[in-house]
């Protein structure tokens, strides 16, 4: 029993090294794909296709854009053949501008309007108190007034 779990174990191993090995390095995926077109050769992420030179070459991941010896920015194609390395860039640049305009205008709107809000709020909670305040005032003023004259009216005319 234990002897057909190390050999299976040994099994999968070996045969998953050697897929591993069989594999093509990713550097040889994009340049076997030189006789195809754009859409053939951008089916694979790492693929840049390059119109002028009509080569797919692997994308250089460690620049962030492709170098002009390369491919030139009008020429590639990466991600979509309709667009060129060179719009897709300026689109995402202007999208990513976009949002962040409008994020900005949000955050200000919203703490405009928070501030607006607080301070109406504030100045309601003024009224509702200043009106509290003189109801109490009159209130304190018509019960002075009433106990003026009940101690009027029995004689006991006492100034407080």
């Amino acid at each position: 029993m234990m002897d057909s779990r190390v050999l299976l174990a040994a099994l999968l191993l070996v045969f998953g090294l050697a897929s591993v090995l069989a594999q093509s390095s990713p550097d040889d995926v994009c340049e076997k794909k030189n006789a195809t077109n754009c859409e053939e050769c951008l089916k694979n992420v790492s693929c840049l296709w390059c119109i002028k030179t009509k080569s797919c070459v692997t994308y250089p991941a460690k620049t962030i854009l492709p170098p002009h010896a390369l491919c030139p920015l009008n020429d590639a194609r990466w991600g979509l053949c309709m667009m060129n390395f060179q719009t897709l860039i300026i689109t995402l640049a202007v999208l990513g501008g976009v949002i962040i305009i409008a994020l900005l205008v949000c955050m200000f709107c919203c703490c405009k309007c928070e501030s607006f809000g607080s301070t109406r709020f504030e100045n309601k909670m003024q009224r509702r108190g200043d009106k509290a305040k003189t109801k109490q005032e009159q209130r304190t003023a018509e019960m002075k007034q009433r106990h003026q004259e009940i101690r009027q009216k029995y004689g006991k005319f006492l100034v407080l």
